[in-house]
């Protein structure tokens, strides 16, 4: 029986013209052969299969070729080149650094670098695996990589290559290495395919290109392996996905069109035939996420052309995207993410995995009541989480106007926005909101701005006002009709429970003259403090119990700022109040404030 030799070994590359896709790389090493720039120190990384070992022994051969042609490629028929392709070269010297890693290693190939060549103007010497010497053998290996002889050149290849110390790559003239492109290593194949009498389908090569993923050795050992399957010397694509246990991209897209139209029951039917073929659940649900994002690649022709696929799969990932929307496959991507992640911890990862497709499953459903569930108009797309719950839509507050006034001695309002509006279905008339051209406008006396430090006191408790509407919701809107001495008994049964608690609260709470408009119950006080006050700390109590005990979740409060007669006392005052006051009696403090840089505001 005739030695069988493997794709990789027998059609490994003898030339740079046929090294595959590495021209950055042959074209760089014939250009410096031919102007005879050559390194003392070559480093060739990149990742496995990719070419690195071969480029380094047709550099070897090349170098020391008697007759180099004009485009700096061997002849391979002088003595050089043909004791080199009969493995007895005395010039070149191939060393495997992964078992030959210890410091007397390298001092075994330096004592032979002393040498000169006995043919041949160099000798080289490719160590293959540099990163596995040990330190000890690269810093004994410095000096000499440093200042070689000049008949000595050193090519060092590697997979990694964050591994070799910072000397060593300071010494050497770097190369690296890309992963093959799949469309390359088809057109690789199909050239081997034709060689060897085998008729391949070009759909089965690009699936083992794929596969591959950028290293073409691999490539060469599953088109032997597969090639070995098949009984007549033929390449199918369905040979090909049973034999390398690949699951169809036509599973992925019987799926989604299932999800899309919300079938459950031809979803998991689908997913049970996947499982008793034996495919791990992981890798499902990886693959079914590789085929959402290309999915969302195909929506737009610049990220369509990015996909490595071939031209009749990237036309049906175009079709399909027509059917989805960018809203769905990123939240789709983002469930099945949680699941890949959650999936090896799971206890029951078949129902885990189930549960994963059945949210996917209802996310139209879920968009579309969030849609009815708004103002009528259509919400822009939004990726949704994993659990994908319907959200509230809620309208923005209005602004509030702010005018300066002169001092007058009538009362002005000072008024709070109006909480944010919740869509209600179709509530009763005693629920309406208050109209917005009923809402009073804040006007504050030019003397009184002071006293407002910030309108953050104004706007944080609205913000804080959706979960006491999430309740008006959970209550179905049934609001029930009140009047103000209702509305003051509960009033003051509150105040009366802050009485005895703080002695600020109960200037804000008690004996409270109070006015219904509407829903909206107007509070009159003294000054902005209590105003500030009542929204930083009593407010959301106050306001939730008044609408739990009364019934409505349309009441509103609003506090109306009493501006006092200068003969008035004022019941609370402010920092600045006090330290006016006591300026006048001591005016030591003022020097005091201004020498020591201090404030009165804490």
């Amino acid at each position: 029986m005739e030695n069988f030799i493997v794709s990789a070994r027998k059609y490994r590359p003898t030339q740079f013209d046929s090294v595959v896709g590495q021209s950055h790389i042959t074209t760089t090493l014939k250009n410096a052969i031919k102007s005879n720039h050559l390194a003392q120190a070559f480093l060739f990384c990149g990742p496995r299969g990719v070419g690195k070992t071969t480029c380094a022994r047709i550099l070897a051969k090349t170098i020391n070729c008697e007759n180099i042609g004009n485009d700096g490629e061997a002849c391979g028929t002088c003595p050089s080149c043909q004791s080199f392709q009969d493995n007895t070269s005395l010039t070149i010297h191939e060393l495997d650094a992964a078992s030959n890693n210890s410091v007397d290693d390298i001092r075994n190939l330096i004592d032979q670098v002393r040498y000169p060549p006995q043919r041949g103007r160099y000798k080289i010497y490719i160590i293959d695996e540099v990163h596995m010497l040990s330190a000890a053998a690269f810093n004994a290996f410095l000096k000499t990589l440093e200042e070689p002889p000049s008949y000595a050149i050193f090519i060092l290849a590697t997979t990694e290559k964050h591994k070799i110390l910072p000397t060593i790559l300071s010494r050497c003239q770097i190369f690296d290495f890309n992963r093959i492109q799949w469309k390359d290593m088809a057109d690789h194949l199909a050239n081997i395919a034709q060689k060897e009498n085998i008729q391949a389908e070009p759909s089965a090569l690009e699936l083992i290109a794929i596969k591959a993923d950028g290293g073409l050795r691999d490539a060469l050992s599953m088109f032997d392996l597969n090639v070995t399957f098949s009984t007549d010397n033929a390449l199918r694509h369905k040979d090909v996905l049973e034999n390398l246990h690949i699951l169809d991209s036509d599973y992925y897209v019987s799926l989604t069109n299932h999800l899309i139209q919300q079938n459950h029951v031809e979803t998991l039917v689908l997913l049970d035939e996947i499982m008793r073929k034996g495919f791990d659940g992981q890798q499902f649900i990886s693959g079914f996420m590789e085929h959402l994002r290309n999915l969302l690649f195909a929506k737009d022709p610049q990220t369509l052309a990015l996909m490595e696929i071939s031209d009749e799969t990237r036309a049906k990932f175009k079709q399909q995207a027509e059917l989805t929307s960018t809203s769905f496959l990123l939240s789709a991507m983002n469930i099945c993410s949680t699941c890949e992640s959650n999936y090896k911890s799971a206890k029951n990862a078949r129902l885990h995995l189930e549960l994963c497709l059945l949210k996917i499953n209802y996310l139209p459903s879920v968009y579309q009541l969030a849609t009815e569930g708004g103002t009528g108009k259509k919400p822009e797309p939004q990726a949704k989480s994993a659990g994908a719950t319907t959200q509230t839509t809620v309208s923005t507050p209005p602004a509030i106007e702010v005018t300066a006034a002169p001092v007058t001695e009538t009362p002005v309002a000072v008024s709070e926005p109006a909480p944010a509006t919740v869509p209600t279905p179709a509530p009763t008339p005693a629920a309406e909101e208050p109209k917005p051209q009923a809402k009073p406008v804040t006007q504050i006396p030019a003397a009184g701005l002071s006293g407002l430090r910030s309108s953050k006191s104004v706007i944080k408790p609205k913000a804080q006002e959706d979960e006491v509407k999430e309740q008006a919701v959970a209550n179905d809107f049934n609001n029930q009709d009140f009047d103000s001495a209702k509305l003051l008994g509960v009033w003051n049964e509150i105040a009366q429970k802050f009485k005895d608690a703080n002695l600020i609260n109960k200037f804000v709470m008690m004996d409270r003259p109070i006015e219904l408009i509407d829903t909206v119950a107007h509070i009159k006080v003294e000054n902005e403090v209590q105003v500030q006050h009542f929204n930083e700390q009593l407010r959301m109590e106050v306001l939730g119990t008044l609408r739990e005990r009364l019934q409505n979740y349309a009441i509103d409060i609003v506090l109306d700022v009493t501006i006092q007669e200068n003969g008035d006392k004022k019941l609370l005052y402010t920092q600045s109040d006090k330290y006016d006051f006591l300026v006048q009696k001591h005016p030591i403090l003022g020097e005091l404030k201004q020498k020591l840089g201090l404030d009165h505001e804490f």
